[in-house]
């Protein structure tokens, strides 16, 4: 039972603290998507600027090369980037942001970096590794600058995650970011760094060494872990050494697949022993009682044997009997003086006239200091003298609770005891009453145990208001991302347009920029709706209109990617009750969805259906397109935060769609189409 209850208070810690490594691993995870996707868009960005393609055009002209390298500099003040810098086809760099440093990038050539390899075959790259020129670590992004369909050059943009190294150090909880091979690359423990968890294979460190991802380093030992995975978990125990001392942590490993990286969050196991040693104490001392109990009942029942025979043979038997009861008295004061509970005897006046050793260790008192005492006893806590007195009392005259009550007592050396007192009447072999019989328990253990367990509970209903905060955060990021970077864009062609002079264009991109912020403060205040559905602006809207709209705003992304938007409308005069601006959002986002799933299909199959019918009281838009569907398995989840089959994707997308759905009376479903390809249905209430 001893060992059971342990095990069980150890499981029980285990879990909580699991629980609690999950919330800070979502945590951690999110800021990292965070920091990789507010650079995201810039090396995008720029590979479309004209004076970019024109410098990988003519790359002797100075001029063209002075605006770039301007370009690029002011990029990364505005965005707080490390770096950015133009490679040509051979490597060799062009124009970067730290042009007029002593380190600047001009003229180094970075042709063998994976980054550049995956740009030049058209694909967007992503790579982690030391600086050749600066030494210094950081996330590479790179896109590739087309013209005219073929890859010209290659635009990155340098990240540094030291920032965030240096909040993890300040931290009290070890946290780790791991490579795709293992290898540790940030660390708030710095003598972990470079790492592995496992020895890395010859074919892997070449290619380390090759494309000098951690500098000159050749070699990465082992990672001085001692891991272990309780059954049924999905965290492990660590077993390390952290700044030269021995520590034992709870440990999680969180993946972040579109960066092939791992990150583990850990925590002290302090609270997982404390809580185990507490269940053996308190089980052990349950068992002790129990037993106590028995053994005395039994004792009382061959007492009761022997008098009995000794009433048969009393003459005969008297020196026997006499010897019997001796040993027996001896033998109720060894069972007495051994137990770990403090009994104390009172007569009626409250003078106590028994005490056992424990009750003396309780206390610090001797027995000859305590017998004798009446009411205030001297290790009476100074502040609860009157509530002690009151209890006391009421013991003396019969009403005592059965069930006990609590005291807190005064050390002898000053220090506080938390007891539970039990007090029953004392009545002597011819049934009369003799005073009080107290039996006092030490819960000061208890009481702690229940203070960290309020504390725990504590900090888990903060870490729940955190996760509500984030995913706000992320539902803000989400939808704020496509007005904010068409405001990048224009704003960036506007500034072009601006140095060839006044024109018509440069209007158009103005008007373009007021229109885009116009929307982003909508759907701010739109998402502020939700937060306090008092302020959400319902009318009555058009569905037509709505379609028009959404069809209006993706017509530059069908035109860049080929694709045709097929529009249908089986009753152009349905009204809705809604908000016009969120309804739109969630069109936008559905299309947005299948362009995506089409834009790598043949030319002929880029193809979208947007259609609308009058079912009832209510009006069905259906979005179908002829991509690759939707895993039958994963249809169910489509709609929950979080989940995306997307390298990039935040996963929050679908989940807004429903929100707003709901917000509005309708409903959102997907299916597979048997031709291929998903259909996402949105049903809508109409109005008269």
């Amino acid at each position: 039972m001893i060992i059971a209850s342990g095990k069980w208070a150890e499981q029980f810690e285990l879990e909580v603290k699991t629980s609690a490594l999950r919330q800070a691993a979502s945590a951690q995870v999110l800021g990292l998507r965070g920091m990789v996707e507010k650079h995201d868009f810039l090396p995008y960005a720029a590979a479309r600027h004209p004076d970019v393609q024109d410098l990988l055009r003519s790359p002797q002209d100075r001029a063209i090369q002075q605006r770039v390298n301007a370009y690029l500099a002011d990029m990364r003040e505005t965005t707080g980037a490390s770096a950015l810098f133009l490679i040509d086809l051979k490597g060799l760099t062009l124009a970067a942001s730290n042009w007029n440093l002593a380190t600047s990038f001009v003229g180094k050539s970075y042709h063998r970096r994976p980054y550049f390899e995956d740009a030049l075959s058209g694909k967007r790259g992503l790579f982690y590794g030391l600086g050749l020129t600066t030494g210094e670590s950081g996330l590479f992004i790179a896109e590739p600058v087309r013209a005219l369909g073929s890859v010209i050059g290659v635009v990155v943009v340098k990240i540094s995650l030291e920032p965030l190294q240096r909040a993890w150090m300040r931290g009290g909880e070890p946290v780790v970011l791991r490579d795709s091979r293992g290898i540790v690359f940030l660390s708030a423990v710095p003598e972990w760094m470079f790492h592995s968890m496992h020895p890395v294979s010859p074919v892997d460190e070449r290619w380390i060494v090759e494309h000098a991802q951690y500098g000159a380093r050749q070699r990465f030992d082992v990672l001085p872990w001692e891991t272990e995975t309780p059954r049924g978990m999905d965290s492990f125990v660590l077993r390390t050494k952290v700044n030269g001392k021995r520590a034992n942590l709870l440990a999680l490993d969180t993946p972040l697949p579109e960066l092939g990286w791992t990150l583990t969050v850990t925590s002290d196991m302090k609270e997982v022993v404390q809580a185990r040693q507490a269940a053996f104490a308190l089980t052990a001392l349950a068992v002790a009682l129990a037993l106590v109990g028995i053994m005395y009942w039994r004792l009382r029942e061959k007492r009761f044997k022997e008098q009995q025979s000794a009433r048969v043979e009393l003459e005969r038997r008297v020196e026997e009997r006499t010897r019997d009861l001796q040993e027996a008295h001896a033998f109720q004061k060894a069972m007495e003086d051994s137990l770990s509970v403090g009994m104390r005897a009172r007569d009626p006046e409250g003078r106590i006239i028994y005490v056992n050793p424990a009750l003396c260790a309780m206390v610090g008192y001797s027995a000859e200091e305590l017998l004798g005492c009446s009411p205030p006893y001297p290790y009476w806590h100074p502040d609860d003298l009157e509530k002690q007195a009151r209890e006391s009392d009421a013991a003396l005259q019969g009403r005592a609770a059965p069930h006990g009550f609590e005291s807190r007592i005064r050390h002898k050396d000053g220090h506080d005891v938390i007891t539970m007192v039990y007090t029953a009447p004392l009545v002597d072999a011819q049934g009369l009453h003799r005073g009080w019989m107290s039996s006092v328990v030490d819960i000061t253990a208890q009481k702690k145990a229940e203070s960290r367990q309020r504390e725990q509970e504590l900090r888990l209903q903060l870490s729940a208001r955190l996760a509500s905060v984030g995913e706000m955060a992320s539902t803000l990021a989400h939808e704020l991302n496509q007005p904010l970077m068409a405001l990048s864009n224009f704003a960036m062609a506007a500034r072009a347009l601006a140095a060839q002079g006044p024109s018509d264009m440069l209007s158009g991109a103005l008007d373009e920029i007021v229109e885009q912020s116009k929307r982003a403060s909508d759907i701010v205040k739109r998402v502020r709706g939700f937060i306090k559905p008092q302020r959400a602006l319902y009318e009555k809207v058009p569905i037509a209109t709505i379609i028009s709209h959404t069809e209006a705003q993706l017509r530059p992304e069908q035109q860049r990617h080929g694709i045709s938007l097929r529009v249908t409308l089986g009753d152009d005069g349905a009204l809705v009750q809604g908000d016009r601006v969120l309804l739109e959002q969630l069109l936008l986002n559905l299309v947005h969805n299948a362009i995506q799933a089409v834009q790598d299909l043949p030319t002929q199959q880029r193809c979208i259906e947007l259609t609308s019918a009058r079912i009832e009281h209510a009006v069905r838009i259906t979005v179908a397109d002829h991509g690759p569907g939707i895993p039958a398995e994963h249809l169910d989840q489509v709609f929950t935060p979080f989940y995306t089959s997307k390298a990039d994707g935040l996963g929050l997308g679908l989940s807004i769609c429903r929100t707003i759905a709901e917000a509005h009376g309708g409903a959102i479903t997907v299916e597979n189409r048997s031709a291929g390809g998903a259909s996402f249905s949105l049903t809508l209430p109409t109005v008269p």
